[in-house]
């Protein structure tokens, strides 16, 4: 048999493992994730030997199989002796592992990495597995950043951009409400921006901060009164650097959720992360959780 596969769930919880200590950290995050949505976990691995076995030796090709299912297998048994009674299942696919991992996903799915992957001097910031799995999800992706096991700080944090960002915070404020958290709504905006485009008149700059303001009480109103029973907070502020201060306070969360990929411009470019996205998923001292801003409504509580 050419491979091991099952279609999961399309509410389950997928994580992709390569073999790295951040993969292995990744997976029982995943778990523990899974546990709390009360899914099962699926483990994946990418062997990326489709259109090679022209040219690999096929005793390369074969041992491939061999140690990828060794780590799927390792990698179940690491996972239930934490967590003896969650569903998990494995995957090895002959993909690569962004495809994989995408597939495995489904229209639902939740995909899991780790922030370094196997190599050298490249793996010290976000893998290319991590990042083209962020780039091109169409469903939400979870970059485990921090410790495995680390004290929790019982916060959940959500970067609202704007107006469109309502569905970040209900995803956000789910989450919150599975790890019996607190949230917090931060909406950060660039004061040196915002000041070229008023002709840098102060009474300009008060207008466009009550604007932003707005933009964020408006969001929080929202999800109070979706989640009465929630402990929300909303925290507006003016910096030069949008992402510097996202990953100041991600040192005191648990969880940070905020918007993914791009759309398509309007030149028909593909989408891509944008700048304070990419910054976090390289620097967050927690795990990140990006919710495409196409593909999908996400901020639905079902």
């Amino acid at each position: 048999m050419e491979s091991t596969f099952r279609t999961p769930d399309t509410s389950s919880v997928i994580v992709g493992v390569d073999g790295s200590e951040p993969a292995r950290g990744a997976a029982l995050w995943a778990a523990q994730e899974a546990v709390r949505r009360d899914r099962p976990l699926h483990v994946v691995y990418g062997a990326d030997t489709d259109g090679r076995t022209l040219y690999l030796p096929a005793k390369t090709v074969e041992m491939v199989r061999f140690n990828g299912r060794e780590l799927l297998d390792g990698t179940a048994k690491a996972v239930a002796a934490e967590y003896p009674g969650l569903n998990v299942t494995t995957e090895f696919s002959r993909a690569d592992a962004v495809t994989a991992l995408h597939r495995a996903a489904g229209l639902h799915g939740t995909v899991v990495v780790g922030n370094r992957g196997l190599g050298g001097f490249n793996s010290l910031l976000l893998g290319s597995v991590g990042l083209g799995t962020a780039a091109i999800a169409m469903t939400p992706v979870i970059v485990v950043r921090g410790t495995h096991g680390a004290d929790e700080t019982g916060t959940v944090l959500a970067a609202v951009r704007d107006e469109h960002d309502v569905q970040i915070a209900r995803y956000a404020a789910r989450e919150a409400e599975l790890r019996k958290a607190s949230l917090r709504l931060l909406h950060v905006w660039n004061v040196l921006q915002s000041v070229g485009e008023v002709v840098s008149m102060l009474d300009g700059v008060d207008e466009i901060a009550s604007g932003h303001e707005e933009t964020l009480r408006a969001a929080t109103d929202v999800i109070r009164g979706e989640f009465p029973d929630l402990d929300v907070q909303a925290d507006a502020e003016k910096s030069t650097s949008v992402a510097g201060v996202l990953v100041e306070a991600s040192r005191h969360a648990d969880l940070l959720v905020m918007g993914g990929r791009r759309a398509p411009g309007p030149l028909g470019l593909a989408p891509n992360l944008g700048k304070a996205t990419h910054s976090l998923l390289h620097h967050a001292h927690c795990p990140v959780l990006l919710i495409p801003r196409t593909g999908g409504d996400f901020g639905s509580r079902e």
